[in-house]
């Protein structure tokens, strides 16, 4: 009997919400219970719901840490690596070399600066 009184509070303690637990202050505090104590027993639900969430977060990030999975901030920290390597290698986002792409560029702008047909056409065609 007592065992089911434990499992129901726990499981009312899922999704607590303040107006939630202000209900099951009501519910497990005497009838006529001061105002006072229902919101101090409220408060008391939500700070151990709190720490219910504290202790199963860290669980869930220890069994993940235990298999071997990446969290979120090993593969931010690997994305900042990987981009301060690619700036010192001297690439673009796109992963080219700086200077193959400073090439292209000044290949397009040397080949469109002939005579003034070909920049005619040159900027039609881009058009």
């Amino acid at each position: 009997m007592v065992l089911d009184d434990v499992r129901k509070a726990l499981e009312s303690m899922i999704g607590l919400t303040p107006a939630k637990a202000q209900e099951l202050a009501k519910r497990y505090l005497e009838p006529g219970a001061a105002k006072d104590q229902v919101a101090k027993t409220a408060s008391d639900l939500l700070r151990v719901q709190q720490r219910l969430r504290d202790a199963v977060k860290k669980e869930v990030a220890s069994q993940i840490k235990s298999m071997g999975a990446a969290t979120q901030d090993d593969l931010d920290a690997l994305r900042k690596r990987v981009r301060d390597l690619e700036r010192r290698a001297g690439m673009t986002a796109s992963g080219r070399k700086k200077t193959a792409a400073r090439k292209k560029t000044a290949a397009k702008r040397t080949s469109g600066s002939g005579t003034s047909s070909s920049t005619a056409a040159g900027s039609s065609a881009s058009s």
